[in-house]
């Protein structure tokens, strides 16, 4: 099986490059990504059970890899939700598969995004991961605009083991997310 694209480039490229511009003493202290997460909260399937089932298929689209149903931890009157009633789907993603996926979100959907300006660098935690959330899950081309019923959006946390967002910034810099620069 060959190596992920950017699994090549953070080996051969992104390491040595990092290493250099931290003065790290060793390759173990250059940041990684651990994990993508990506969400999908869906208030409007409190009334329609079948809007969960189509997110679970989009998101397994989306990613290559099957996603899973959330379900609410409280209950809440005016919202009309009970403890346990699926509200949303989400999919972890790690090793080759979390690769692939970065490499068509960087390379083939943020440009689609529509009066696409670059990522806000405001989406980092403190701890060097990094969150963006997308409106439209038409963006991704594994997701046939005709069979869509709903535009629904979704939050993508990309989690890397870096001690601050610095790091973290440079790290995601470096595998070509798109940021916009702040003044």
């Amino acid at each position: 099986m060959q190596l992920p694209r950017l699994k090549e480039k953070y080996l051969k490229e992104i390491v040595p490059e990092l290493k250099k511009h931290f003065d790290f003493n060793s390759v173990m202290q250059v940041p990684k990504i651990k994990k993508i997460s990506i969400n999908q909260g869906l208030g409007a399937a409190v009334n329609n059970k079948k809007l969960i089932q189509l997110s679970v298929d989009e998101l397994s689209q989306i990613t290559g890899q099957k996603a899973v149903s959330t379900y609410a931890k409280s209950s809440i009157s005016n919202f009309k939700l009970r403890e346990g009633m699926p509200i949303g789907s989400k999919v972890t993603l790690r090793n080759n598969i979390m690769y692939e996926f970065l490499d068509r979100l960087i390379s083939v959907a943020l440009p689609r995004v529509r009066d696409f300006r670059g990522l806000n660098q405001k989406g980092f935690d403190g701890n060097g991961n990094y969150t963006l959330g997308i409106k439209e899950q038409i963006i991704f081309p594994e997701i046939s605009i005709d069979k869509v019923n709903r535009i629904s959006g979704m939050n993508i946390t990309i989690v890397t083991n870096s001690s601050n967002d610095l790091e973290g910034f440079e790290l995601l810099k470096a595998f070509g997310m798109p940021f916009v620069l702040n003044n």
